[in-house]
């Protein structure tokens, strides 16, 4: 860390202040948000020289051709380590969640698609022009040894894992016919390779692109499968036909299109692209056991399916196993992902600390008996943790504030990760003595901290009070 700080304080002049750790998928690069008084970047710690090599001179190159980028600021003597730009927080892939979840885009959502739709062409031709892609990592090109590389992924990672039983020589066969299919069409464009909604910023409302490093020459059409076939975008068929027709328009105006003939190649990349992906989903979740990607592989398993039917009469072993692979029971239904419920109770701990009803054994327990209580006085006593009164009395204390200022912290990151991975429910409880005073007023702000700061619902029960509240997700 310390070559971060250094490097931050050498560029800036500035003393950091704050460093915050953000979150990296697939990634093995580390990065982080570095704050002083008036500077905000992003730092970020790689583990591989050439990698990081490549990500700096294709971020310079981009940004002379006024590509939509994070600035490149400076990099560590080792190359290690290197400074950008700070986009903020909102990905593509979270601004279009709630059409993710439901599979139906409001406008807003759809203009993000298309923004970004609009400006891969720019990338993919203005990206090639003048840059050196003897640069790139790990290879520089789009090759039949970088495609069987990605097929065997797909076979040894994910298909062996399935139990099919499969004769490998005719796999190969079809292999050997689909790199081949693939290498037909001209490879002189810059290939982002992992273009997908989790690589694009929303910044002040425009598609910004990041995380390109593995970027090479090569085909237009790989990008676009990558992109409208994301395995958890969840888009529609007609949402899909309207972004390739946006990106058509844009590119058109760039290069002569044939859009029936790039319409009928783009498939076999879409195939491609879908086995690549499922190979590395088989290797980050079965084998580094991740298990955001295992989750998106029922995602790809029915894009699959979908591209089965319209596949043309090519690569019959491959159409063979593929369709007994997607018939597999693991994989018959795309499971529906239900929305996180948090409950709140507030308890007396003379009659027991509530149950879990879902079956997950509850969740936290914050005991607030050791807060200052307010139910010993008996101008109080009548009262709950709802009364002004002792709200006044509880603040103006201020133990519990310091109490509840830890339970956030706790209670937010588990929010945070239990939405992450698919989690339907989480139980928080705060008890006090008889269940009136402390434990009501804790259990009351901590529900509305959750609600105000987390897109779930929240559930509010004061067990002794017998009183409840609902607050439903914001977007609802």
């Amino acid at each position: 860390m310390n070559t971060v700080e250094k490097l931050f304080e050498q560029y800036t002049g500035e003393r950091l202040e704050n460093i915050t750790e953000l979150s990296a998928s697939g990634s093995n690069r580390r990065y982080f948000r570095l704050l002083s008084k008036t500077r905000s970047l992003i730092g970020v710690v790689g583990t591989s020289v050439e990698e990081n090599h490549a990500f700096v001179a294709m971020a310079k190159h981009f940004k002379q051709k006024g590509l939509p980028v994070p600035a490149f600021y400076c990099q560590s003597a080792d190359g290690l380590v290197y400074l950008q730009q700070d986009m903020g927080d909102t990905l593509l892939f979270d601004a279009i969640a709630e059409g993710r979840k439901t599979g139906v885009f409001c406008d807003t959502e759809k203009e993000l698609l298309r923004k970004t739709m609009l400006l891969l062409p720019q990338m993919q031709l203005k990206g090639a022009e003048g840059f050196d892609f003897a640069v790139c990592y790990p290879q520089p090109e789009f090759n039949e040894r970088s495609i069987l590389w990605d097929l065997n992924y797909f076979k040894y990672c994910f298909l062996k894992s399935t139990g099919i039983d499969f004769q490998e020589n005719r796999l190969e066969d079809d292999f050997q016919q689909l790199a081949a299919m693939l290498l037909q069409v001209p490879s002189t464009y810059f290939m982002y390779r992992d273009f997908q909604s989790r690589n694009v910023m929303i910044h002040n409302n425009n598609p910004y692109f990041i995380d390109f490093q593995g970027g090479r020459r090569g085909p237009l059409y790989y990008d676009v499968a990558s992109f409208v076939w994301q395995a958890k975008a969840n888009y529609s068929n007609e949402l899909r036909e309207e972004l390739i027709a946006v990106y058509l328009d844009s590119l058109s105006k760039l290069i002569p299109v044939n859009e029936s003939q790039f319409r009928l190649q783009l498939q076999h990349f879409v195939l491609f692209r879908t086995l690549q992906v499922l190979g590395a989903y088989g290797f980050r979740g079965y084998f580094e056991k991740k298990p955001h990607f295992l989750q998106s592989i029922p995602f790809a398993i029915d894009n699959l399916r979908i591209l089965l039917i319209t596949l043309g009469v090519e690569y019959p072993y491959l159409r063979q196993i593929l369709t007994e692979m997607t018939e597999l029971k693991q994989f018959r239904e795309v499971e529906v992902r239900k929305p996180l419920v948090v409950k709140v109770y507030s308890f007396s701990y003379k009659k027991g600390i509530p149950n879990d009803n879902s079956g997950n054994g509850g969740g936290f327990v914050f005991d607030c008996r050791a807060v200052n209580n307010p139910g010993k006085y008996e101008r109080y006593a009548s009262l709950t943790g709802l009364d002004e009164t002792v709200i006044r009395f509880l603040e103006d204390d201020g133990e519990i504030l310091s109490l509840l200022a830890h339970a956030y912290g706790l209670v937010d990151a588990s929010v945070k990760r239990y939405k992450d991975r698919g989690f339907t429910s989480l139980m928080v409880s705060c008890g006090c003595t008889g269940g009136r005073h402390r434990s009501v007023y804790a259990a009351q702000k901590l529900a509305e901290h959750i609600h105000n700061r987390f897109d779930v619902e929240v559930q509010l029960i004061h067990r002794e009070q017998n009183i409840e509240k609902f607050y439903k997700p914001t977007t609802l």
